[in-house]
């Protein structure tokens, strides 16, 4: 039977550091890191994360800054705004509520972001300087998975891992995190055709595909580690990942919930970009 990594107890570790650095940083230097959270239309799930980012940053200490643009406003009132917001030294993190309006274009909007404010880490500088290995900041669910993979003490170096998912949020900066801490990895998709196998030979095993319970037992090595990012509602209105936990939990060795799991950690480490976001424009970090 595996043990549980539990998000919820990683992410109040990782708030509790924050709220007493932000408390050193006003403290010291008379300095209260602000995050701009802009969101562009009425998706309800995108309310809900705004919502959860404001009293995230309430908790640690910091400004919150809410930007509501109805559906309909025009890309380049979007850009305004985030011009605007770049020039602000009371903002010292900007994020846009994905996903955008279709007739936005996404890309335009992440590298209209400062590079020095971009906490999400979009941004094609700091995605490039992830890639090197010397980075200001990093995407936040793969960050947060590091922590939770960090909380069992179990050592990556080494280890197989597989990333079971390519997205430019979790797959991609997750797969150059675990190869930074000497993995071996294997990134794997759609269109993988032994994708069992590769699963199933993996040390630790991270799912960001978007099927429900899609990682069964038969895919997953005694013992392993297995990380789910997955969250998707079934019809009965239940959440469940990626991973089919009641199957899968009693082979693995260590595995994260769903709910409960990577979530928290996701604004958990948002908040640490935040701060050390201020931290770098004093020249405190």
């Amino acid at each position: 039977m595996a043990k549980l990594i539990s998000g919820k107890i990683v992410s109040v570790k990782v708030r509790n550091e924050v709220k007493k650095e932000t408390e050193e940083l006003r403290e010291n230097h008379g300095i209260v890191p602000g995050l701009a959270v802009i969101l562009v239309g009425n998706d309800p799930a995108s309310q809900v994360y705004v919502r959860n980012k404001q009293r995230a940053c309430e908790e640690v200490g910091f400004h919150p800054y809410e930007y509501r643009m109805n559906e309909n406003a025009t890309q380049e009132q979007l850009l305004d705004l985030i011009g605007v917001l770049n020039k602000d030294n009371k903002v010292n993190g900007i994020l846009v509520q994905l996903p955008l309006p279709e007739h936005i274009d996404e890309q335009a909007v992440i590298h209209a972001i400062s590079p020095l404010k971009d906490v999400d880490a979009f941004h094609p500088v700091n995605v490039g300087k992830i890639m090197i290995g010397d980075y200001d900041f990093l995407p936040c669910t793969p960050a947060g998975i590091m922590e939770l993979i960090a909380s069992t003490g179990v050592d990556i170096s080494g280890k197989q891992c597989v990333v079971i998912g390519r997205s430019n949020i979790v797959g991609k900066p997750m797969a150059m995190l675990l190869l930074q801490k000497n993995g071996t990895v294997t990134i794997s998709h759609s269109r993988t055709k032994n994708l069992k196998e590769l699963a199933a030979s993996a040390d630790i095993l991270v799912v960001a595909i978007g099927k429900p319970k899609f990682v069964t037992a038969d895919m997953v090595k005694e013992g392993a580690i297995v990380i789910d990012v997955g969250i998707n509602r079934m019809e009965d209105g239940k959440l469940c990942g990626d991973v089919d936990f009641d199957s899968v939990e009693p082979k693995a060795g260590y595995i994260t919930p769903v709910p409960g799991g990577v979530g928290p950690m996701t604004i958990a480490m948002l908040m640490k970009n935040t701060l050390h976001a201020a931290k770098l424009q004093h020249n405190l970090a």
